[in-house]
């Protein structure tokens, strides 16, 4: 069974126990036994769930599947392990925040610190076959992460959504919490190079974000990463 953290548990453990997680788990042991390389490997699949319990959320970053690349994805939505290039889209993220908000691009693309203070970093699919991009899509992790999702938005806690592309857009759409008026809901192009000049850039996102954290007293994120 696909373990859930803690905080998790009350509003994701139905949809694990629910038949298509249970096939999903399966799955994923049937692939993984047959010799197939899975990334990120089993012990970081919920790592975004589990260094950002439901209640410490404030950010909501939604990213589409894994890196499928060998030692590239932890578990958290466009992060990659130290060492580790920084993808495209992270080094964009990166130019944008240094144009927002000063803060200079880091040496690397490990992303936990946001995570620790309260940046939900989550992809749609969160597993992947390794050079097989969108390989697990449609597989069964929608449900898990919209679960996640509609927990975070059905709280009557003001958060951030930063929705970077039409698939997490479209996530997002699914969840009716989202529309109540009660969080920031952020939307621009994703921020690869093929659309991060479509708008993305120039987006403000970071300031906009602590703007609206600390006028509903939930603080700042500080975006700044160590090195």
């Amino acid at each position: 069974m696909i373990p859930v953290p803690e905080s998790w548990r009350a509003a994701l453990d139905p949809v694990v126990a629910a038949p298509p997680l249970r096939k999903l788990d399966d799955w994923l042991r049937a692939e993984e036994a047959a010799g197939k390389a899975i990334y990120p490997p089993a012990p970081q699949r919920m790592a975004a769930l589990e260094l950002t319990p439901l209640d410490d959320v404030r950010v909501v970053i939604l990213g589409q599947d894994p890196y499928h690349g060998p030692g590239q994805a932890h578990g958290l939505a466009f992060s990659v392990q130290r060492g580790v290039r920084v993808p495209p889209s992270l080094l964009n993220i990166y130019k944008e925040l240094q144009s927002d908000l000063g803060v200079a691009p880091a040496p690397h693309g490990h992303l936990e610190a946001w995570a620790r203070q309260g940046v939900l970093l989550l992809n749609s699919a969160l597993t992947v076959e390794a050079a097989q991009a969108g390989s697990h899509q449609n597989r069964g992790w929608d449900m898990l992460t919209d679960a996640a999702i509609a927990a975070v938005a059905a709280r009557a806690t003001p958060t951030v959504f930063l929705l970077w592309g039409s698939l997490a857009q479209k996530k997002a759409a699914r969840v009716p919490e989202m529309v109540s008026g009660l969080h920031c809901v952020l939307k621009a192009p994703h921020p690869s190079p093929l659309s991060a000049y479509t708008g993305f850039f120039g987006s403000r996102p970071f300031s906009q974000a602590n703007d609206f954290l600390a006028s509903h007293g939930r603080g700042t994120i500080d975006w700044r990463l160590p090195a």
